[in-house]
This record gives C-alpha cells, sequence and structure tokens, in this order.
C-alpha cells in the first residue's frame, strides 16, 4: 500500500506469454488474513487445488518460530507426494505495517526518526523480512525441477527506495526493501534449479484490509479484496519468463527498486 501520494510513472512489464501456470497446488501462505483469503477464494472458485496456512491454521505458521515454517513446508511436501501434484503457485501474502508487537507492545508507522523504537522494527523485520527468507529456505525446495511454477511474495511500493518521496514509515519501508532484495537474490539461485520458475515481489495496491484502513486517505484507489486478488492472480498467470526476481504492481506494471 502507499501512504499518501501517488505512485512515480512505473516501467511497462515486458510482454507476458499467454500461458498460464499448469494444474498443481496452490499454497497461499497468509491464506486467512484479507488479501489472502480472498486468493484463496478465488483460487478455489477456478476450480485449482487450494492450500491455506497461517496462524489459526493446523499446522500454525508464526514467522518467530522457525519450526512451525518447517512444519507447514512438510504438510504441504506430504500433500503433494500423496496427490502427484506439483507446486504450481507459492503465495505469501502475510505483512505487518501496525499492531501488537510479539513483546506486547503497540507499534504504528513512524512519522519521524524520534518514533524508532527498536521492538517496533525488529517486529516489522521479523514478519516482513526475516519470515518470508525462512519460507524460501523450507518452500521453495518444493517447487518442481521441471515447468512453470511461481513463488510470489506481497510486498508494497513504500519498499521501493528509489519510489520515496515522502519519508516516514521508517520499519514497513525498509523491511520490505529487504523483502524485495531476499526474493531478486532467491529468484536467481531458483533459477539454477529450474530454468521456468519465476519469484517475484508484487505490490496489491492499497486494499480495504485490516491492515490499510486506518492509512486509506480520500484519493487513493481502495480496493475490496476479491478485486485485488483478481488482480494479483492475473499478474502471476500473465508473467512472462524474464519476469523473475521483478517487482510488479497489481497491473503487472514495473514498481522501480
Amino acid at each position: 500500500m502507499n501512504p499518501t501520494a501517488a505512485p512515480a510513472e512505473p516501467s511497462p512489464l515486458p510482454p507476458a506469454s499467454p500461458t498460464v501456470s499448469p494444474p498443481g497446488l496452490s499454497v497461499v501462505l497468509g491464506g486467512t488474513g484479507g488479501i489472502g483469503a480472498a486468493l484463496v477464494a478465488q483460487l478455489r472458485a477456478q476450480g485449482c487445488a487450494v492450500l491455506a496456512l497461517g496462524r489459526q491454521t493446523q499446522p500454525a505458521l508464526d514467522y518467530t518460530v522457525e519450526s512451525t515454517v518447517a512444519a507447514c513446508a512438510q504438510q504441504v511436501a506430504q500433500q503433494l507426494a500423496h496427490t502427484g501434484q506439483p507446486l504450481a503457485r507459492l503465495i505469501v501474502a502475510t505483512g505487518f505495517l501496525h499492531g501488537t508487537t510479539a513483546s506486547g507492545q503497540r507499534a504504528e508507522p513512524e512519522r519521524s526518526w524520534q518514533h524508532l523504537n527498536a521492538d517496533a522494527l525488529a517486529h516489522s523485520f521479523a514478519v516482513n523480512a526475516i519470515g518470508p527468507a525462512l519460507v524460501m529456505k523450507h518452500f521453495l525446495p518444493l517447487l518442481p525441477r521441471q515447468g512453470r511454477c511461481v513463488a510470489a511474495f506481497l510486498s508494497a511500493r513504500v519498499g521501493s527506495i528509489g519510489d520515496n518521496a515522502l519519508g516516514g514509515w521508517y520499519g514497513y519501508r525498509a523491511s520490505k526493501a529487504a523483502l524485495n532484495q531476499l526474493v531478486h537474490t532467491a529468484a536467481i539461485e531458483l533459477a539454477r534449479r529450474n530454468r521456468e520458475a519465476l519469484c517475484v515481489a508484487l505490490h496489491p495496491g492499497t486494499v480495504d484490509t485490516g491492515l490499510s484502513q486506518p492509512f486509506a486517505k480520500t484519493g487513493l484507489q481502495v480496493r475490496p479484496p476479491a478485486v485485488a486478488a483478481g488482480e494479483l492472480l492475473g499478474v502471476i498467470d500473465g508473467l512472462s519468463q524474464g519476469s523473475s526476481g521483478g517487482f510488479f504492481d497489481h497491473r503487472g506494471l514495473v514498481v522501480p527498486w
């Protein structure tokens, strides 16, 4: 999401091939949250096999405890082995902007460096960067070694260093920028395993969820989760082969780093 100003004009995404992700399992981490639940619903409506994992599922996903990430990956591995399906889509729809940290403190986006707080920063990085990095460690090896597959991580335009003209939101910006670097780095390694595998960061825009509601100012294009989910799936399934390691918005346009 973007706090206030209109973004700089993005570059167009290279022309996408008409192919769509092959049949297989779609896994949505954060699949019980606002955007995550909408992604799960849309995928199921399309007839896709979907597994949603999150803090309220069994097994539960807790980025502050790596063993839970490993347990969730193990469940996915068992389902893949049982059904014989490939892992076609891995969508990571988790994120933290404001709320209660692991230690019980309240965290809000910082308007100034005077508001910087070590606990809030640590929690932002734990959820927005370290957790997804652990997902890469445990889930990316489950992607097939042949054929098209996509790992998509929901980032945010405010994580763009080149697009930052407003300042503020230190922890969210920095942790999402870290996520973008992790995605780009993982895409390089993933290509060594499977040249057709794609790993991307996606900006969903400002969506009407609990994460963005306190900051959805007049003039921003705030969209329902179902609309955002449809747009994101359209981008995911329309990605061209040369797009792995990139950062794209919900329209499929390139977001500057």
